[in-house]
Order: structure tokens, then sequence, then C-alpha cells
């Protein structure tokens, strides 16, 4: 099972140098390559712990990033979480091949909501078993569940193996908080990770997550946040 870092580890690291907790992510529609690169100069500048991008533009940062240590991050099922379970599961092993070493993929929101809690399992567990190895987050766009629906999804994602739970895409109309955050948290217990993403733009908002028991912080404005700390 790939390493994951603990809470009290991710507090001691977000005091001395939160940068080793970011996903430095862009993922709008109308990136450039060039763009790309920007994002990937930044991760290596000031040592964020991995870049979060579409698929298309693994093999550019992959060699931008040669022999360093930032990882790539790609996403699947993206934003909507509605995709077919085996199109996110060949997502997942495109852009493993490609050279991603972490899948944050959109849990099926909609069979959450009907709670067909099967359909959600499945899902879940057939994107995990297609890229064994990776690390693989769960997002689950809390500001579209219940609180109830949020500690089912924490529970189903630990169920199929996943990783981490994250708490939103970014692209609907909430993102991470500190409530959500220690919600997520309480239900995954320590052995998983929590990934708090979307509005965090500042480093007090991404301390607040850290604190409240958040492991890796997602933000297209990391080098906002570690320059106020």
């Amino acid at each position: 099972m790939p390493e994951i870092i603990s809470m009290e580890i991710a507090q001691k690291l977000a005091r001395n140098n939160i940068a080793q907790l970011i996903d430095h992510t862009n993922l709008r529609p109308d990136i450039t390559g060039i763009q790309i690169e920007t994002l990937c100069q930044e991760a290596l500048q000031y040592h964020f712990y991995a870049v979060c991008i579409n698929s298309c533009f693994i093999p550019l940062a992959k060699a931008f990033l040669a022999d360093s240590e930032v990882k790539i991050c790609s996403v699947v099922g993206f934003p909507l979480g509605a995709t077919l379970s085996r199109v996110k599961a060949y997502e997942a092993e495109e852009a493993a091949k490609e050279g991603a070493k972490e899948i944050d993929m959109v849990i099926n929101i909609s069979a959450l909501k009907d709670r067909d809690y099967k359909k959600v399992l499945a899902d879940i567990k057939l994107v995990v078993t297609s890229v064994q190895g990776l690390i693989c987050k769960v997002i689950l766009e809390n500001c579209l569940l219940t609180d109830q629906e949020k500690e089912i999804g924490c529970q189903i994602a630990g169920e199929a193996g996943a990783h981490f739970v994250k708490t939103s895409t970014g692209f609907e109309k909430g993102g991470a908080t500190v409530e959500d955050v220690k919600l997520m948290r309480r239900i995954v217990g320590k052995d998983m990770g929590v990934k708090a993403a979307g509005g965090i733009r500042d480093y007090k908002t991404a301390l607040q997550m850290v604190e409240a028991g958040a492991t890796r912080i997602g933000a297209s404005k990391g080098v906002e946040i570690v320059k106020g700390s």
C-alpha cells in the first residue's frame, strides 16, 4: 500500500513548510501548454508535493519534472463524476501509463444521493484496482451533499480501498470548509488521507484545514499560500 502521511506529520509540516502538502493545481479547460510549464516550474521552485492536471498534459509535465521529486496527479470522471465506471477506470489506467502517480476521481454523486451504495462502492473499487500501487483520492463534492451523505461517502471510499477522501472539485458552488474536513477526518480515522480543495487561497486558510485534519491541500494558489507563511 502506498505510504500516506499521518495527520501529526502533516501538522508539523504545515507549520514549517506547508508547500510539501500542496497539490499545485490547474484544471481549467482553457489552460495552455505554457501555463502547464509555469505550473511545473513553480512546483519545482517551491517544492510542492505534486502538480494536479488534466491527463492530456501528463506527457508535458513528465518531461518538465523529470528527475525531480514532484509527483503528477491527474483526475478522472472530472468534474461531474457521472462517467461510466469502466470509463473512469480506463482513464485512470491511461493516466498511469503516461506517468501519473496519483489519481483523483469524482464519486458518482447521483448514485450516492439515490442511496445506491453498491454502485458507489463498485465505481470506486474499479478505479482503485485498475491502478494498484498508485494513490487514489475520492472527491465527494461536499457542497452537493448532506452531512449524512458525506459520512456515507467517506465510509464507502474506505471500504473500496481508496487512500484519500477529498472535499471538492473546485468547479461547484462551494469548496473546502473546516467543518467538512473535521467531519471527514472523524469518519475515516487515522488510516486514510483527507485532501482539502476548493477555495483555499492563503496560508491562514490552508493551515486551518491542516489543523482540522487535512493531510493534503489542493490549490491553484499554491504560490500565494507559501508566500503568506
